[in-house]
């Protein structure tokens, strides 16, 4: 178990998970600078992210609801956690008490995001994590959320199974371990690096390449050196 002080960020996961480097540069170096694309997701939160509470039919939605697993050493806040009232005569789903409400409930969290869907589970863990703080603090099984992604404007459901669960656990250790060794990992030029809001700060292209310099400058000073020694 993790004390209130060494709880860290949900949504950091989502850095680690698409890329170590961003993530240190970002959580252990303060580097941040905007582009279009976070530009787009602090406009898609400005509504999810005001606390609020409200009824849509029998389901109560809240939003900028307060996490935290003193487990997994998490904390974070969701965008939306829906509870939707469980049938009466119980079947497979069990839910929890809220105060001042009767009967039991389903948690469901619902996460906004300004884009499309991401290849990886770079997006999963996040909200899987944020499932299992629910859990914790809800003591109750949350079996399932959501995406909503804002250029298709459509909810994506997510089944957070026994495999993504595990991932999300694996990665909250890790996220833990890196954080105490603070060491930011060398850079390593993929595809998904256009995309990165801090690519000029990371620079994968030149920075990668820095040992394959370091290698040919002692190939240059070796051929040198034998050339000298054949001269005399």
């Amino acid at each position: 178990m993790f004390s209130e002080d060494e709880l860290l960020p949900v949504s950091a996961l989502q850095h680690l998970e698409f890329c170590p480097r961003q993530w240190a540069l970002m959580y252990l170096e303060n580097v941040w600078e905007e582009n279009e694309l976070t530009m787009r997701g602090h406009i898609m939160h400005e509504t999810a992210d005001r606390p609020s509470r409200e009824w849509q039919g029998e389901v109560l939605i809240t939003r900028s609801l307060r996490l935290r697993s003193l487990r997994l050493g998490l904390t974070g806040v969701a965008d939306v956690v829906e509870f939707h009232p469980v049938d009466s005569e119980g079947g497979s789903c069990k839910g929890t008490a809220l105060p001042g409400l009767g009967g039991l409930w389903r948690p469901y969290p619902v996460e906004y995001k300004h884009g499309r869907p991401k290849l990886g589970l770079c997006d999963e863990v996040q909200l899987c994590a944020q499932a299992l703080c629910l859990e914790e603090m809800l003591s109750v099984t949350v079996a399932d959320g959501a995406f909503f992604y804002g250029k298709p404007r459509r909810r994506y459901q997510v089944a957070f199974d026994e495999i993504l669960r595990e991932k999300t656990e694996t990665l909250a250790a890790k996220l833990h371990s890196m954080t105490k060794d603070r060491a930011t990992p060398n850079a390593k030029y993929s595809r998904k690096c256009r995309s990165c809001s801090i690519y000029d700060w990371c620079q994968p292209k030149s920075v990668g390449r820095k040992k394959s310099a370091f290698r040919y400058l002692e190939r240059i000073s070796l051929c040198e050196e034998n050339n000298g020694e054949q001269e005399t």
